[in-house]
């Protein structure tokens, strides 16, 4: 029993004197703030919080950065037409169009307008002023002398067509050109032939920066309208 006693007592004593720091520290073994004292600059070292520690080790390991991608080049402007015209349009014509027109969707970009237009009610067939009117009286000399008949007189009164010499009226453009015809064939030179009616306006389209391709959208459907023209604006 007593060597039990002394045993026990040796080893409380040593247990003592190891919690007062008698014998030394084991490595690894001191509480947190000890422990940072034994570190080197200890000093500039901070404690992190939990969401702290989590920031700092997902930017640790986050994808480094890709390289800059090359700068894409800019497409090349398509080459558009600045002003392009339909005319002209009668009444009916004018709404069928503009509404088939709507459809392509050009916006800002269409717009209506009005154009002179002559109603022809009929043809003048004739020889233009040439010399006044002793030039006049000249040239129907010499119709006479050809043996030509017809209902021709010279024209007076103010305007360009003073002096001109009328062969022939007619309703029909056929009609005036056949007598154009057969007259070049009797050896008169320079007739012509002259639509003439009251001058009135129409519709008419104007288009901005078409391209091609929506140039020939609209032509196709100017097409189905009879005496419409598709040209550059004047």
């Amino acid at each position: 029993m007593k060597f039990i006693f002394w045993a026990l007592l040796a080893a409380n004593a040593v247990l003592l004197a190891y919690s007062q720091g008698y014998l030394g520290k084991v490595e690894g073994s001191e509480r947190e703030p000890q422990r940072l004292k034994t570190q080197l600059a200890s000093e500039r070292m901070v404690m992190l919080s939990a969401a702290e520690a989590r920031a700092v080790a997902e930017t640790a390991t986050a994808a480094p950065a890709t390289p800059e991608a090359p700068p894409v080049p800019e497409p090349e402007p398509v080459a558009t037409i600045a002003c392009t015209q339909a005319a002209s349009f009668a009444a009916g014509d004018a709404r069928r169009f503009e509404t088939r027109i709507e459809r392509l969707g050009f916006g800002a970009r269409q717009s209506r307008t009005s154009v002179p237009h002559q109603e022809v009610t009929s043809h003048l067939v004739y020889l233009p002023p040439n010399g006044g009117k002793d030039g006049a009286d000249r040239r129907v000399a010499e119709l006479k002398e050809k043996g030509i008949a017809g209902d021709y007189f010279v024209m007076q009164g103010e305007g360009p067509m003073k002096w001109a010499v009328s062969l022939g009226v007619f309703k029909t453009d056929t009609a005036a050109q056949g007598l154009m015809t057969a007259l070049g064939k009797q050896g008169v030179r320079g007739v012509r032939v002259l639509p003439r009616g009251p001058q009135t306006t129409r519709a008419a389209w104007q288009f901005r920066d078409l391209t091609e391709e929506e140039r020939k959208r609209v032509a196709d459907i100017a097409d189905d309208f009879a005496g419409v023209q598709v040209r550059a604006c004047l």
